[in-house]
């Protein structure tokens, strides 16, 4: 099915089932069953329950269920938020309700997670080529590294294990290449770092 622009569930309308595939949804009304959305609004007033998916939702009016948020929730004071809700990051404003078990959702990775590099020299590591995406700090650690290294660019010729999303950002990881005619590789995972919480 192909992915509609925009649907707009009006006032005093209800609508109990699935909907998939949607760029953005404006609820006014009651929905009851699946949806997956890349955007949600829930207007002030309208009401949404079950099982949600998308990448971000601003919640002006009540959204319950269970509900994962790959980006922003953002709880406006008009809004009410009730079940299980996995998020990236949450946003709320004075008089909003949440009343839910919250779980922040692990790192992931993105991007082409691929470099070309000519035989003995080095390339930039891009946003392109490799980010993460998370909330809280995290390294991104280097292993099984085969005909090359990676490396800063202020010290091109030292082999480095880890680095962070900023130095991607910052255009300052390499993969240098040590001249061999083999394939080259290298595994990258996640690790948190723990950020200090500001009560």
């Amino acid at each position: 099915m192909a992915q509609s622009s925009q649907t707009v569930i009006q006032k005093d309308t209800t609508v109990i089932g699935a909907i998939r595939n949607c760029r953005q949804i404006e609820v006014h009304g009651y929905i009851e069953g699946e949806l997956i959305a890349d955007e949600l609004i829930v207007h002030e007033g309208g009401r949404l329950h079950g099982k949600v998916r998308t990448v971000t939702a601003d919640v002006r009016g009540t959204l319950q269920g269970n509900v994962v948020i790959k980006n922003l929730i953002t709880i406006r004071s008009s809004g009410a938020v009730n079940g299980d809700v996995q998020y990236w990051q949450l946003a709320m404003e004075m008089g909003g309700e949440l009343s839910a078990e919250l779980r922040n959702a692990p790192p992931r990775l993105a991007g082409d997670l691929k470099v070309s590099v000519t035989k003995g020299r080095s390339v930039l590591v891009t946003t392109e080529d490799i980010s993460a995406f998370d909330p809280a700090d995290i390294n991104l650690n280097v292993s099984n590294v085969k005909n090359g290294f990676m490396a800063l660019t202020s010290a091109k010729n030292t082999q480095i294990t880890s680095f962070t999303q900023a130095d991607i950002e910052s255009g300052r990881v390499l993969f240098v290449h040590d001249g061999s005619r083999s394939e080259t590789r290298a595994s990258i995972s996640w690790r948190r770092t723990p950020r200090a919480q500001v009560r």
